[in-house]
Formats: C-alpha cells, sequence, structure tokens
C-alpha cells in the first residue's frame, strides 16, 4: 500500500508549478526594471515600492479600497446575521426564503455588477421608482457620480454576497445546543440578553470567519468594479487590483503593478493568518 502522502503529489505539484513559482518570479520582478517583454532586467532595489506609495493613483486606489472593504465588511455581515437569525426560526417558507437570499451567490461578480450597471443607470430601475414616487429630486447618476458610484458598488456586492454570511451564520446557530438557551430563559434571559451573552459569543468562529472572508474579499475586488465603473469617474472608484490591472495592461508599468500586487498579498496573507490564528484559538 502506498503512503498516504502520495495521493497529494499531483495536486501539490500544480499548485507548486501554477501558484508557487509564479508568485516567487513576481516577488523577484518587482525589484528590477522589466518591461513585461525582454530577457534583459536591472535591479533597482525598492524604487517600485517608493513609486507605489507616492503614486497619487496608487494611493487614491488604497483609499478607495479601504472604504469599499470597510463597508462591505461590516453592512455585509450585519445583513448576513439578521437573515440568519430570522431564518433559524421555525415557519413554512424559511427553507424557500433560505435559497433564495442565497441565490445571487451563484452569479459571478461580472453578472452582479452589469445587473447593477443596469438598475442604477440614469434611465435604470432605482431612479423610475424614484420617480414613481415623487421622489425626482433623489434620482441621479449613480454610478456616475464621484460621490456615490463607490458605494453603488458596495451595494451591488452587499447584495450578492450577504447570503454566503448567512448560510455561515446559520451553520453556527443550528450548532448552538437548545438546552443552552433554554436554561438562559429559565434564569429570566430576554430575547436581547440571550443574544448578547450567550448566542453571539458562541457564534465567534462563524463571526471570525465571515469578517475575515468579507475584509479579503473587498481588498482584491476587481470584477464588479470593473463592470460597473472602470474604475470611473476619473479615479472616484480604483481600487488596488484596478490598478494593477491598468498599470500593467494599459500603461506597461510592470515592475509598479508587480510590487503593488505584493503589497497586496502581504496584506492578505497577514490576515488570513490572523484568522488561522483566531479560529484555533477557538477551537482551544
Amino acid at each position: 500500500m502506498r503512503a498516504p502522502w502520495w495521493f497529494v503529489v499531483p495536486a501539490a505539484a500544480m499548485y507548486l508549478f501554477v501558484v508557487v513559482v509564479p508568485s516567487l518570479r513576481g516577488a523577484v520582478y518587482s525589484f528590477t526594471d522589466w518591461n513585461g517583454m525582454s530577457a534583459e532586467w536591472d535591479f533597482v532595489g525598492i524604487a517600485n515600492f517608493v513609486e507605489v506609495v507616492t503614486d497619487r493613483r496608487a494611493l487614491a486606489a488604497l483609499r478607495n479600497t479601504v472604504v469599499l472593504a470597510a463597508v462591505v465588511t461590516i453592512v455585509q455581515n450585519v445583513i448576513g446575521l439578521l437573515l440568519a437569525l430570522a431564518l433559524n426560526s421555525v415557519f413554512r417558507s424559511r427553507f424557500v426564503l433560505r435559497v433564495v437570499f442565497f441565490a445571487p451567490v451563484v452569479l459571478t461578480p461580472l453578472v452582479s455588477g452589469y445587473i447593477w450597471s443596469y438598475l442604477l443607470a440614469p434611465r435604470g430601475a432605482v431612479n423610475q421608482a424614484l420617480i414613481s414616487l415623487g421622489l425626482e429630486g433623489w434620482t441621479r447618476d449613480w454610478l456616475g457620480d464621484p460621490a456615490t458610484a463607490l458605494y453603488a458598488i458596495c451595494l451591488s456586492i452587499i447584495w450578492q454576497f450577504s447570503g454566503y454570511s448567512m448560510v455561515i451564520f446559520l451553520a453556527g446557530l443550528q450548532a448552538i445546543p437548545e438546552d443552552v438557551l433554554e436554561a438562559a430563559t429559565i434564569d429570566g434571559a430576554g430575547a436581547w440578553r440571550r443574544f448578547w451573552n450567550v448566542v453571539l459569543p458562541l457564534l465567534n468562529g462563524a463571526v471570525v470567519i465571515n469578517l475575515m472572508l468579507s475584509l479579503i474579499g473587498g481588498l482584491k475586488q476587481f470584477d464588479q468594479v470593473m463592470a460597473m465603473t472602470g474604475g470611473g469617474p476619473g479615479i472616484a472608484t480604483e481600487t488596488i487590483s484596478t490598478t494593477i490591472y491598468k498599470n500593467a495592461f494599459s500603461s506597461g508599468e510592470y515592475p509598479v503593478s508587480i510590487a503593488l500586487a505584493v503589497v497586496m498579498t502581504m496584506v492578505i496573507a497577514i490576515l488570513a493568518t490572523i484568522q488561522y490564528r483566531l479560529t484555533l484559538r477557538k477551537a482551544d
């Protein structure tokens, strides 16, 4: 009988050559002046990283990415938790509603972005609904206004992935022993105290997972931004991912793009490590 680790060799080899090797080569190129085509390049030290932290567009993209990730993380998890609490109750249509709220998750982010681009267009469904309610003064070009474009993208992301957070919270809620809740009720705890002092602490693992997944997803957001605004108007909705793409394939600034990608990868790796540590602590 062969050793069990032989079964992971094909997948490990694929991961090594498709992910690890290109990532390491990219990290090396971030310290060079490679133009993306030539086989010759020179080391330039940290010059590319200096350009990243001094470039106005990159800094604007960083700010937008932080705002987007923060808004999406907070709102998506609040909505997901509220949906999970509501649909954890026993009523006839709860299974149908779970499917309905989870359904947007199966769409690709690109499709979700196109749907919301149509809804938020100047003559789209949102503005038409406002007009029909007599709120013409509230209508606007939601994706063409720098003040609202980024939050419109946040709305699209939250709509698509709140159901994903709901499922994780729902799994956590259903793992809570019923006798624990009954004991809290017998002790005189009301609905709010049961939630705050019993349910929420027992949901700690689900909370950590949801927060980290939504935060990391927000930090690397690309598809919906490109589908809805392309980073515009101006640079109002540029994110780190769209800046990497445009620097590499529009401006030909490959080393700067790679340096920015390395920075983003390190940030996400740190967050993933934090999530892993917190999850282990919860398991212990």
